[in-house]
């Protein structure tokens, strides 16, 4: 993973609010994500980065510690740093090997010497749930497949057959050996007990000692309504199991929304853009405007100039995060005719020639205002 200042993945001020840096993030997963790039390692490397970046500012301790120390926060040397090595952002690495939609994100902690208990808690997971906006917005439960490591029927996670353990044979149960070279003496965790001082008497064979086996589980995740891109829903005890009889860790849920090809999301607002005939757009009228919840008719006004915008209270989005629902902008695009006739050509002609001489300012206000300032911009310049 690249050096690369985190404020400069995002392309965001290091003073960047919350907001500014999950919109940051929202665009950089549309345009990287490893889906919309099958074929392309460079996408899913800026993919990755970003998702760095994100986890790492977006969390008021991790974020503070990166503005002091840099880097080495991250790679757990400074003073403030939050460990899990490169491009880990205090997780780990995400490309274990149930593959790129899970991650080894927490770790099973640090032994600090003497005998302790074996048993461990389990790593946590990652997974990626895509969602179409309306999933997002109204909420789905979904169900999902999870490979991952399970505690083992045959001995409960013990790991033992029979449950009995017995003092380790390497350290006597210390937990630590001591190795003489010379005049140095080393003394570190023992490496047949992992410092427990107790050893599996009779290994479960269907696990090899460990508690532990793979599998692939069926889980129901409910989606709350209004999620939007980035959130992550937590599932407790549903990721890997611990070691030794240790508790489970817990699945972290990624939300990723496809694209819509009506609708772009931002916040709690919507945002469409939709044609209109030039007819329309001169005389006024009423347009059908599709919504989440069905089509309302939208009044256009005489003389609508292409890119306006009209506003539908009410009609965009409920955040997670929020109470109110948001708006949907609209913005009309005036279109041209095509295909004319050469009926339909002379019509224009002749209607063209009712809007030029004198009169010609009053029906293309903006167009008179351009040239004039045009002239203005010359004269200034003495073309």
């Amino acid at each position: 993973m690249s050096q690369r200042d985190l404020y400069e993945v995002l392309g965001v001020q290091r003073g960047a609010s919350d907001d500014e840096l999950k919109k940051a993030y929202r665009r950089l997963a549309m345009k990287y994500h490893p889906d919309r790039n099958p074929d392309d390692d460079s996408a899913q490397d800026k993919f990755k980065e970003a998702k760095l970046a994100y986890e790492v500012l977006k969390d008021p301790k991790k974020r503070a510690a990166y503005d002091q120390f840099g880097h080495d926060a991250i790679n757990g040397q400074g003073p403030g740093g939050f460990g899990g090595g490169p491009g880990a952002a205090g997780f780990g690495d995400l490309n274990d090997i149930f593959g790129d939609i899970f991650g080894d994100i927490f770790g099973g902690g640090r032994r600090r010497g003497g005998a302790q208990s074996r048993s461990r808690r389990g790593h946590d997971l990652r997974y990626t749930l895509e969602l179409d906006l309306e999933e997002a917005v109204q909420g789905v439960t979904r169900e999902i497949r999870v490979p991952g490591i399970g505690k083992c029927s045959e001995c409960s996670g013990s790991g033992s057959r029979s449950g009995q353990m017995k003092v380790c044979t390497t350290c006597g149960g210390a937990g630590q050996v001591r190795m003489q070279q010379g005049i140095f003496s080393v003394q570190q965790t023992c490496p047949n007990c992992g410092g427990s001082g107790r050893e599996v008497s009779d290994p479960c064979t269907g696990c090899d000692g460990t508690g532990q086996v793979r599998e692939t589980r069926t889980l129901q995740v409910k989606v709350p309504p209004g999620v939007d891109e980035g959130d992550r829903i937590r599932l407790s005890g549903e990721g890997g199991a611990g070691l030794q009889g240790g508790a489970a860790g817990d699945l972290y849920v990624d939300i990723h929304v496809r694209e819509h090809p009506l609708f772009e999301r931002d916040g709690d607002r919507l945002q469409a853009e939709i044609p209109i005939p030039v007819t329309t757009a001169m005389l006024g009228g009423q347009i059908k405007v599709p919504t989440l919840d069905g089509s309302v008719m939208l009044k256009i006004p005489a003389e609508t100039q292409t890119g306006r915008t009209f506003r539908l209270k009410g009609k965009g989005v409920k955040s997670v995060r929020s109470s109110r629902t948001g708006d949907l902008l609209v913005r009309v695009l005036v279109e041209t005719p095509v295909n004319l006739t050469r009926e339909q050509k002379d019509l224009l002609k002749r209607f063209d020639e009712t809007l030029t001489g004198a009169q010609s300012a009053d029906h293309s206000p903006k167009s008179r205002n351009w040239t004039d300032s045009v002239k203005t911009f010359f004269d200034r310049m003495g073309f």
